[in-house]
């Protein structure tokens, strides 16, 4: 299968310890990817909302410094020195139904991988996204790979 990066709308805090630690690489990455410093990614739907920001570095620096707030509050020691510079923003739009299908996406992978992580946040509801982001309402976001939905045979 091939690697997809995955720029959560959601808030770090719901990720599992593995799910923080891919979130830390694939957000350095993409930054990497939005300062043109790889030829790999840089047409990855992922991007899009970063790109779309009026400076994508501001908002991308910005992304990944709340997601190193998490792993501080964690106790891991994420290198933040990682970061150019970071402007508190709150201002790139993610859709309800965004959040919704991140999320559900989300309870997949802690159903297989992390049980106990799994039933601590089945039955959440008003869901929060990183501080980036400012949701608001609409479907899935169209530039989202949306998995296709497994059906039990009758």
């Amino acid at each position: 299968m091939r690697w997809l990066m995955r720029l959560w709308s959601i808030h770090p805090k719901y990720l599992d310890a593995k799910g923080l630690v891919a979130l830390w690489r694939e957000a350095l990455l993409a930054r990497k990817v939005l300062e043109g410093g790889t030829k790999g990614y840089r047409n990855h739907p992922q991007l899009e909302r970063f790109k779309a920001c009026e400076n994508p570095m501001e908002c991308i620096d910005a992304y990944i410094y709340y997601v190193w707030l998490e792993s501080v509050e964690r106790g891991y020691s994420f290198d933040v020195s990682k970061v150019w510079k970071v402007v508190k923003v709150s201002v790139i739009p993610v859709t309800e139904g965004q959040v919704s299908y991140e999320f559900q996406h989300l309870l997949g992978k802690l159903r297989a991988r992390d049980l106990k992580r799994y039933q601590e946040l089945v039955n959440l509801h008003g869901v929060e996204v990183n501080p980036v982001f400012r949701v608001v309402p609409g479907g899935v976001e169209p530039w989202e790979r949306v998995r296709p939905t497994r059906t039990s045979l009758l």
